[in-house]
Protein backbone atom coordinates (compact mmCIF):
# COMPACT_ATOMS: atom_id res chain seq x y z
CA UNK A 1 0.00 0.00 0.00
CA UNK A 2 0.80 3.22 -1.18
CA UNK A 3 0.81 5.83 1.17
CA UNK A 4 1.30 9.84 0.29
CA UNK A 5 1.07 13.01 1.67
CA UNK A 6 0.51 16.82 0.56
CA UNK A 7 2.74 19.67 1.37
CA UNK A 8 2.52 22.61 -0.46
CA UNK A 9 0.51 21.21 -3.29
CA UNK A 10 3.09 18.90 -4.15
CA UNK A 11 2.07 15.16 -3.20
CA UNK A 12 4.74 13.17 -1.79
CA UNK A 13 4.73 9.28 -1.87
CA UNK A 14 6.34 7.91 1.68
CA UNK A 15 8.11 4.71 2.32
CA UNK A 16 7.97 2.36 4.88
CA UNK A 17 9.58 1.79 8.13
CA UNK A 18 12.40 -0.69 8.83
CA UNK A 19 10.88 -3.95 10.62
CA UNK A 20 14.37 -5.08 10.89
CA UNK A 21 14.61 -7.38 14.21
CA UNK A 22 17.61 -5.15 16.12
CA UNK A 23 18.21 -6.96 19.72
CA UNK A 24 20.60 -4.86 22.18
CA UNK A 25 22.44 -7.44 24.45
CA UNK A 26 24.43 -5.81 27.55
CA UNK A 27 26.11 -2.41 27.74
CA UNK A 28 22.60 -0.97 29.07
CA UNK A 29 24.60 2.38 30.15
CA UNK A 30 25.01 3.05 25.91
CA UNK A 31 21.43 2.74 25.35
CA UNK A 32 20.42 4.74 28.04
CA UNK A 33 22.65 7.24 26.99
CA UNK A 34 21.27 7.28 23.44
CA UNK A 35 17.53 7.81 25.25
CA UNK A 36 18.44 11.00 27.02
CA UNK A 37 19.55 12.33 23.96
CA UNK A 38 16.11 11.96 22.26
CA UNK A 39 14.43 13.32 25.51
CA UNK A 40 12.55 16.70 25.69
CA UNK A 41 12.31 18.13 29.27
CA UNK A 42 10.95 20.73 28.08
CA UNK A 43 8.45 23.12 25.50
CA UNK A 44 11.52 24.89 25.43
CA UNK A 45 13.88 21.96 24.61
CA UNK A 46 14.85 20.17 21.57
CA UNK A 47 16.19 16.58 20.76
CA UNK A 48 19.73 15.83 20.49
CA UNK A 49 20.81 14.34 17.07
CA UNK A 50 24.12 12.06 18.61
CA UNK A 51 27.06 10.90 16.60
CA UNK A 52 27.45 7.02 17.44
CA UNK A 53 31.07 5.64 16.74
CA UNK A 54 32.78 2.59 16.77
CA UNK A 55 34.75 0.03 14.55
CA UNK A 56 32.38 -1.57 11.69
CA UNK A 57 30.16 -4.44 13.07
CA UNK A 58 30.64 -3.37 16.68
CA UNK A 59 26.73 -2.68 16.74
CA UNK A 60 25.53 1.27 16.06
CA UNK A 61 22.81 0.57 14.06
CA UNK A 62 21.72 -1.74 16.42
CA UNK A 63 21.78 0.19 19.51
CA UNK A 64 19.51 2.65 17.11
CA UNK A 65 16.92 0.04 16.08
CA UNK A 66 16.67 -0.97 19.79
CA UNK A 67 16.12 2.78 21.13
CA UNK A 68 13.31 3.07 18.69
CA UNK A 69 11.78 -0.51 20.03
CA UNK A 70 11.95 1.75 23.35
CA UNK A 71 10.23 4.68 22.49
CA UNK A 72 7.36 2.19 20.45
CA UNK A 73 8.13 4.63 17.41
CA UNK A 74 8.80 3.51 13.71
CA UNK A 75 12.33 3.18 12.43
CA UNK A 76 13.66 4.47 9.19
CA UNK A 77 17.46 3.34 8.02
CA UNK A 78 19.24 6.15 5.29
CA UNK A 79 22.26 3.91 3.95
CA UNK A 80 25.13 6.89 3.52
CA UNK A 81 27.15 6.89 0.66
CA UNK A 82 30.20 8.28 -1.40
CA UNK A 83 28.06 9.57 -3.62
CA UNK A 84 24.12 10.55 -2.02
CA UNK A 85 23.12 13.41 -3.53
CA UNK A 86 20.94 15.78 -1.63
CA UNK A 87 18.04 14.63 -3.53
CA UNK A 88 18.72 11.33 -2.45
CA UNK A 89 18.25 12.32 0.69
CA UNK A 90 15.37 14.09 0.72
CA UNK A 91 13.05 13.95 -2.08
CA UNK A 92 13.63 12.36 -5.46
CA UNK A 93 11.89 12.91 -8.75
CA UNK A 94 10.43 9.95 -10.29
CA UNK A 95 9.03 9.56 -13.83
CA UNK A 96 5.55 7.52 -12.92
CA UNK A 97 3.32 4.80 -15.24
CA UNK A 98 1.09 7.82 -16.40
CA UNK A 99 4.54 9.76 -17.50
CA UNK A 100 4.30 12.75 -14.93
CA UNK A 101 7.29 13.12 -11.96
CA UNK A 102 6.37 11.92 -8.91
CA UNK A 103 8.25 13.03 -5.66
CA UNK A 104 9.18 9.88 -3.33
CA UNK A 105 10.12 11.04 0.40
CA UNK A 106 13.76 9.25 1.36
CA UNK A 107 13.42 7.44 4.97
CA UNK A 108 14.38 10.40 6.29
CA UNK A 109 11.54 12.50 5.10
CA UNK A 110 9.47 10.13 5.84
CA UNK A 111 10.45 10.08 9.24
CA UNK A 112 10.48 13.51 9.62
CA UNK A 113 6.62 13.59 8.26
CA UNK A 114 5.14 10.68 10.09
CA UNK A 115 7.22 11.52 13.71
CA UNK A 116 9.41 8.33 13.61
CA UNK A 117 13.17 7.66 14.28
CA UNK A 118 15.44 8.07 11.31
CA UNK A 119 19.23 6.36 11.72
CA UNK A 120 21.51 7.98 8.52
CA UNK A 121 23.90 4.83 8.78
CA UNK A 122 27.86 5.17 8.42
CA UNK A 123 27.36 9.32 8.35
CA UNK A 124 31.00 9.95 7.66
CA UNK A 125 30.98 8.43 3.92
CA UNK A 126 28.67 11.39 2.89
CA UNK A 127 30.09 14.42 1.34
CA UNK A 128 29.44 18.05 2.60
CA UNK A 129 26.74 18.93 -0.09
CA UNK A 130 24.51 16.02 1.00
CA UNK A 131 25.41 17.34 5.07
CA UNK A 132 24.66 21.23 4.12
CA UNK A 133 21.14 20.33 3.00
CA UNK A 134 20.46 18.80 6.66
CA UNK A 135 22.06 21.69 8.24
CA UNK A 136 18.39 23.45 9.16
CA UNK A 137 17.30 20.10 10.16
CA UNK A 138 20.23 19.55 13.16
CA UNK A 139 19.25 22.85 14.69
CA UNK A 140 16.70 24.57 16.22
CA UNK A 141 15.12 25.40 12.79
CA UNK A 142 13.84 21.62 12.50
CA UNK A 143 13.53 21.47 8.54
CA UNK A 144 14.69 21.09 4.94
CA UNK A 145 14.44 22.00 1.56
CA UNK A 146 13.70 20.32 -1.16
CA UNK A 147 15.02 21.76 -4.39
CA UNK A 148 14.07 19.82 -6.27
CA UNK A 149 9.87 19.24 -5.25
CA UNK A 150 10.36 23.03 -4.82
CA UNK A 151 8.83 22.77 -1.13
CA UNK A 152 9.42 23.22 2.85
CA UNK A 153 9.40 20.17 5.33
CA UNK A 154 8.99 20.98 8.91
CA UNK A 155 9.63 17.95 11.12
CA UNK A 156 7.30 16.55 13.20
CA UNK A 157 7.47 17.39 17.14
CA UNK A 158 7.90 13.43 18.01
CA UNK A 159 10.82 13.27 15.13
CA UNK A 160 14.20 11.90 16.55
CA UNK A 161 17.64 10.88 14.93
CA UNK A 162 21.42 9.51 15.21
CA UNK A 163 24.11 9.10 13.07
CA UNK A 164 26.19 6.05 12.63
CA UNK A 165 30.15 6.92 12.11
CA UNK A 166 32.54 3.97 11.11
CA UNK A 167 36.33 4.42 13.24
CA UNK A 168 38.00 4.20 10.20
CA UNK A 169 40.05 5.83 7.55
CA UNK A 170 37.55 5.17 4.86
CA UNK A 171 35.66 8.08 5.67
CA UNK A 172 35.25 11.79 4.43
CA UNK A 173 36.33 14.64 6.73
CA UNK A 174 32.39 16.41 8.06
CA UNK A 175 32.96 20.01 8.57
CA UNK A 176 32.95 21.52 11.87
CA UNK A 177 29.53 23.11 11.56
CA UNK A 178 27.65 19.91 11.16
CA UNK A 179 29.65 18.30 14.00
CA UNK A 180 28.56 21.13 15.94
CA UNK A 181 24.70 19.79 15.43
CA UNK A 182 25.55 16.71 16.33
CA UNK A 183 25.87 16.24 19.45
CA UNK A 184 26.78 14.15 22.07
CA UNK A 185 29.47 11.77 20.68
CA UNK A 186 28.32 8.30 22.07
CA UNK A 187 31.66 5.91 21.42
CA UNK A 188 30.19 2.21 21.57
CA UNK A 189 33.09 -0.52 22.91
CA UNK A 190 33.63 -3.73 22.12
CA UNK A 191 31.17 -6.28 24.89
CA UNK A 192 32.68 -8.22 27.65
CA UNK A 193 32.83 -12.23 27.30
CA UNK A 194 29.51 -12.73 28.54
CA UNK A 195 27.78 -10.06 26.44
CA UNK A 196 29.46 -11.02 23.00
CA UNK A 197 28.80 -14.90 23.91
CA UNK A 198 25.26 -14.13 24.24
CA UNK A 199 25.30 -12.12 21.12
CA UNK A 200 26.28 -14.82 19.70
CA UNK A 201 23.63 -17.27 21.11
CA UNK A 202 21.13 -14.67 20.10
CA UNK A 203 21.90 -15.12 16.61
CA UNK A 204 22.73 -18.35 16.25
CA UNK A 205 20.70 -20.70 19.06
CA UNK A 206 21.75 -23.93 16.64
CA UNK A 207 25.01 -23.52 16.84
CA UNK A 208 27.03 -25.66 19.71
CA UNK A 209 28.47 -24.76 23.05
CA UNK A 210 32.39 -25.98 21.67
CA UNK A 211 31.92 -23.88 18.67
CA UNK A 212 30.52 -20.58 20.53
CA UNK A 213 33.23 -20.84 22.79
CA UNK A 214 35.93 -21.08 20.37
CA UNK A 215 34.50 -17.97 18.49
CA UNK A 216 34.35 -15.58 21.49
CA UNK A 217 37.55 -16.31 22.67
CA UNK A 218 39.03 -15.64 19.59
CA UNK A 219 37.28 -12.21 19.64
CA UNK A 220 38.32 -11.62 23.02
CA UNK A 221 41.80 -11.94 22.37
CA UNK A 222 41.36 -9.86 19.61
CA UNK A 223 39.97 -7.36 21.63
CA UNK A 224 42.50 -7.56 24.54
CA UNK A 225 45.18 -6.88 21.43
CA UNK A 226 42.99 -3.76 19.94
CA UNK A 227 41.94 -5.60 16.50
CA UNK A 228 38.94 -4.27 14.56
CA UNK A 229 37.56 -8.30 14.48
CA UNK A 230 34.06 -7.50 15.36
CA UNK A 231 31.25 -9.46 16.77
CA UNK A 232 29.65 -9.33 13.09
CA UNK A 233 32.67 -11.30 12.06
CA UNK A 234 32.52 -13.64 14.69
CA UNK A 235 28.66 -14.25 13.81
CA UNK A 236 30.11 -14.35 10.08
CA UNK A 237 32.98 -16.93 10.86
CA UNK A 238 30.46 -19.41 13.54
CA UNK A 239 27.98 -19.36 10.83
CA UNK A 240 30.21 -20.75 8.19
CA UNK A 241 31.87 -23.16 10.06
CA UNK A 242 28.21 -24.50 11.45
CA UNK A 243 27.16 -25.33 7.93
CA UNK A 244 30.61 -26.60 7.22
CA UNK A 245 30.17 -28.88 9.99
CA UNK A 246 26.60 -30.15 8.73
CA UNK A 247 27.61 -30.31 4.97
CA UNK A 248 28.94 -33.65 4.82
CA UNK A 249 27.93 -36.84 6.80
CA UNK A 250 29.67 -39.30 5.33
CA UNK A 251 33.34 -37.40 5.67
CA UNK A 252 32.53 -34.96 8.35
CA UNK A 253 35.10 -32.15 9.29
CA UNK A 254 35.76 -32.05 12.85
CA UNK A 255 34.87 -29.22 15.33
CA UNK A 256 38.00 -27.36 15.09
CA UNK A 257 39.10 -28.42 11.59
CA UNK A 258 35.72 -26.70 10.63
CA UNK A 259 36.29 -23.94 12.76
CA UNK A 260 39.97 -22.85 11.52
CA UNK A 261 38.77 -23.30 8.12
CA UNK A 262 36.05 -20.61 8.44
CA UNK A 263 38.65 -18.51 10.39
CA UNK A 264 40.49 -18.22 7.37
CA UNK A 265 38.09 -18.16 4.97
CA UNK A 266 36.13 -14.79 6.71
CA UNK A 267 38.84 -13.31 8.09
CA UNK A 268 42.22 -14.43 5.81
CA UNK A 269 44.93 -16.25 6.88
CA UNK A 270 46.51 -13.18 8.89
CA UNK A 271 43.82 -14.02 11.58
CA UNK A 272 45.25 -17.57 12.48
CA UNK A 273 47.98 -15.54 14.67
CA UNK A 274 46.66 -12.60 16.46
CA UNK A 275 49.85 -11.58 18.37
CA UNK A 276 51.91 -11.44 15.04
CA UNK A 277 48.87 -9.56 14.01
CA UNK A 278 48.87 -7.16 16.66
CA UNK A 279 52.74 -7.10 16.07
CA UNK A 280 52.72 -5.72 12.78
CA UNK A 281 49.85 -3.16 13.34
CA UNK A 282 51.91 -1.72 15.82
CA UNK A 283 54.87 -1.49 13.70
CA UNK A 284 52.35 0.14 11.03
CA UNK A 285 51.05 2.47 12.98
CA UNK A 286 54.85 3.45 14.77
CA UNK A 287 54.94 0.96 17.80
CA UNK A 288 58.62 1.78 19.22
CA UNK A 289 60.97 0.87 16.07
CA UNK A 290 63.09 3.42 14.64
CA UNK A 291 61.63 4.39 11.07
CA UNK A 292 63.23 3.23 8.08
CA UNK A 293 65.16 5.90 6.10
CA UNK A 294 66.18 5.25 2.39
CA UNK A 295 69.02 4.01 3.14
CA UNK A 296 68.01 1.03 5.71
CA UNK A 297 66.43 -0.08 2.25
CA UNK A 298 70.14 -0.83 0.00
CA UNK A 299 72.32 -0.95 3.20
CA UNK A 300 72.82 -2.98 6.30
CA UNK A 301 73.12 -0.64 9.53
CA UNK A 302 76.58 -1.71 10.23
CA UNK A 303 77.71 -1.12 6.14
CA UNK A 304 80.37 1.61 5.75
CA UNK A 305 78.03 3.14 2.59
CA UNK A 306 75.11 3.18 4.45
CA UNK A 307 74.47 7.02 5.27
CA UNK A 308 74.42 6.84 9.08
CA UNK A 309 77.27 4.44 9.44
CA UNK A 310 79.63 5.37 12.45
CA UNK A 311 83.23 4.11 12.90
CA UNK A 312 83.65 3.04 16.38
CA UNK A 313 87.21 2.66 15.96
CA UNK A 314 87.36 6.21 15.42
CA UNK A 315 85.33 7.59 18.21
CA UNK A 316 87.85 5.63 20.17
CA UNK A 317 90.82 7.35 18.58
CA UNK A 318 89.59 10.95 19.47
CA UNK A 319 88.53 9.77 22.93
CA UNK A 320 92.16 8.90 23.54
CA UNK A 321 93.74 12.11 22.16
CA UNK A 322 91.46 14.43 24.37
Amino acid sequence: MIVSTEIDGTTLQLGRPDESDGHWIGQEEILKQLLACWLVVDDADLALTPRLVGTPGIGKTTLGMSGARVRKQDLYIYQCTADTRPEDLLVTPVLAESGKIAYHASPLVTAMIRGGICILDEGNRMNEKSWASLAPLLDHRRYVESIVAGITIHAHKDFRCAVTMNDDESTFEIPDYILSRLQPTLGLSFPSREDELAILKYHLPFAEEEMLNLTVEFLQQAHELKLDFSTRDGINLLRYAVKRLSQDSDHPLSKDAAWRESLERCLGEEALDLQSLADRKSQTLGGTNVPMGLGDFFFNPGDPLHPDYQDDDEFDDDDDDT
